[in-house]
């Protein structure tokens, strides 16, 4: 077989197993019915947690189900079957609801621990090929994951299977979340580390340079005075205060080149001269995010952070935000 032959093979083999997933999904799709409808009422009111379990493939799959439910508002843990039969079961109360997993419906290390669920008193939904199983007869709500075939050639790596539970796992968490009114907010809060946690999250405050960096000036300062102060905080500029510590204006490196391009007499200037007067400014409570856009649209590098009565208390630069990834 030459080169181009076995890049071609590979090729179709790629899309034809990608083409026999997606139609299996379609199938599924078509499936659901209003045992689904009853499946994210049962875990919508559930008042304790989702256990999602299932043996070697399928468990991979409830793992990402349960971490895909706990991140959209749902709390939810993975429990591994043969681990449960040795005193995992201990995390089940009457309150939870309990997900298996199973293609076959047959798999022996979780069937074994279904009649100590019905004990407990939980409720058990099942993803399943197969609904006269043991499993679907134990189950409270069954939900029909049936393949036609899996993509691997021998028919015997879950493959199709599992895509089919994972996309059912999927569209239980989406309607869980519409169910809960679970907002971009509320997701922000599951993932304060992500970029979207920081945007929605993380305010001025938790950025802001205050106190002694805070590169400040009274309006009677000398224009040296301001470069010094400029200089030795390296905002590249300074805010100008009244005799109260209100800001009244700004003072920038930009200021200061057209100055000197200016030609004029300029040392014996005063900082209310210079100033820019009424400049951006943000609160502490400002968001990040907002703080960000701010910088954007006015095309500058820099804010001052002034409290109600408009007294400055920090600054935050554009570096900053951009370095944590807003």
């Amino acid at each position: 077989m030459d080169f181009s032959q076995e890049k071609t093979e590979v090729i179709d083999t790629g899309k034809q197993t990608i083409r026999q997933e997606a139609n299996a999904l379609s199938r599924i799709a078509e499936l659901l019915d209003h045992n689904f409808y009853d499946a994210t009422e049962l875990l919508s009111q559930c008042k304790g947690k989702i256990i999602i379990s299932g043996m070697g493939k399928s468990g991979i799959i409830g793992q990402k189900i349960a971490a895909t439910l706990s991140s959209t508002g749902t709390t939810a843990l993975f429990m591994h079957p043969a681990e449960a039969a040795h005193g995992d079961l201990g995390v089940v109360s009457k309150e939870d609801c309990v997900i298996c997993l199973s293609k076959s419906g047959m798999t022996e290390e979780l069937n074994f621990i279904l009649p100590a669920l019905r004990k407990i008193g939980v409720s058990i939904l099942a993803f399943t090929g197969n609904k006269r199983s043991y499993l679907a007869e134990k189950a409270n709500i069954v939900l029909d994951v049936s393949v036609e075939q899996e993509a691997c050639p021998f028919d015997l790596a879950p493959t199709t299977s599992t895509t089919a539970m994972l996309a059912m796992g999927d569209a239980l968490a989406m309607c869980l979340m519409k169910m809960k009114q679970f907002t971009h907010h509320d997701f922000a809060v599951t993932h304060p580390k992500g970029s979207l946690g920081k945007r929605l999250t993380m305010k001025v405050s938790d950025i802001m340079a205050t106190a002694e960096a805070l590169p400040l000036v009274e309006e009677t300062a000398l224009l040296t005075d301001i470069i010094l102060e400029m200089t030795s905080k390296r905002f590249g500029m300074s805010g100008i205060t009244d005799n109260a510590g209100r800001l009244t204006g700004v003072f920038t490196d930009g200021d200061l080149r057209r100055l000197i391009q200016s030609k004029k007499d300029i040392l014996s200037l005063q900082a209310k001269d210079v100033m820019t007067k009424g400049p951006k400014t943000v609160t502490a409570d400002t968001l990040a995010e907002k703080c960000l856009r701010i910088l954007e649209s006015h095309r500058i590098t820099q804010l001052l952070v002034c409290d109600k009565d408009n007294h400055p208390v920090g600054i935050i630069h554009i570096h900053d935000l951009i370095t944590l990834g807003l």
